[in-house]
């Protein structure tokens, strides 16, 4: 026993640091025990001496009566989000025995000293960081749930495309001939006046093409006639 825990002792071993003299009494509120626990504070200094170019990340978002913090620990401030060397979240809602302490601040606190913890630095103790001597905030509430489940997306349909123009004979009447001695005068009036002309909008006129399906819909019915 004794060897092991000299290896716990070992781990983030920092020279001419011994985390043990930062160590203060915590008296168990159930049991009663006394015990050596390592102060939120103490971790972090501990933390800074190992990676003096480490970071740590903390979020917190509001639910319910109570604030959700999470903290994650990095070795280096330049490591990407996912690199994260522990990680730990915790939950802190208003004290009747603690006005003037931050439920927000409380919550962060917390969540960085139970992150250093998982990430060694404090192992060694019975009890470090925070304790969980207060009341449980009510994480599993129907309000606490709804809030934490994600909403689903909003999918929105494509508006539907139009439906193309059918064109009708009486419409074809009125399209005005592209030919251009012809300008200003209707199908309808050019196919009474010069018929050929419409047979020529129908096989060689390159233009728009609903001349074109106009000319052949009056010629069609000229010869259906």
């Amino acid at each position: 026993m004794s060897t092991t825990q000299e290896l716990i002792r070992g781990i983030n071993a920092v020279e001419g640091f011994d985390p043990v003299t930062l160590a203060v009494d915590y008296t168990d509120l159930t049991t009663n025990e006394t015990r050596k626990r390592l102060p939120v504070m103490a971790q972090v200094a501990w933390f800074r001496l190992k990676y003096p170019e480490g970071r740590i990340a903390i979020t917190v978002k509001p639910v319910n009566d109570f604030f959700v913090a999470t903290a994650r620990v990095y070795v280096h401030y330049n490591d990407p989000p996912e690199n994260f060397l522990a990680e730990a979240s915790a939950s802190r809602g208003r004290s009747e025995d603690k006005p003037n302490v931050s439920p927000r601040e409380w919550a962060q606190t917390a969540a960085v000293g139970i992150a250093l913890r998982n990430a060694g630095f404090g192992l060694q103790f019975h009890a470090c960081g925070e304790s969980f001597d207060e009341p449980a905030a009510d994480e599993l509430s129907a309000d606490a749930q709804a809030e934490e489940k994600p909403k689903p997306a909003i999918v929105r349909e494509p508006a539907p495309e139009p439906e193309p123009e059918v064109l009708t004979y009486e419409k074809a009447l009125t399209l005005l001939c592209p030919i251009g001695k012809y300008s200003g005068k209707t199908l309808g009036e050019v196919a009474v006046i010069d018929p050929k002309a419409l047979v020529w909008v129908v096989e060689k006129f390159t233009g728009e093409q609903q001349l074109k399906d106009g000319a052949k819909l009056i010629c069609d019915r000229a010869i259906a006639a």
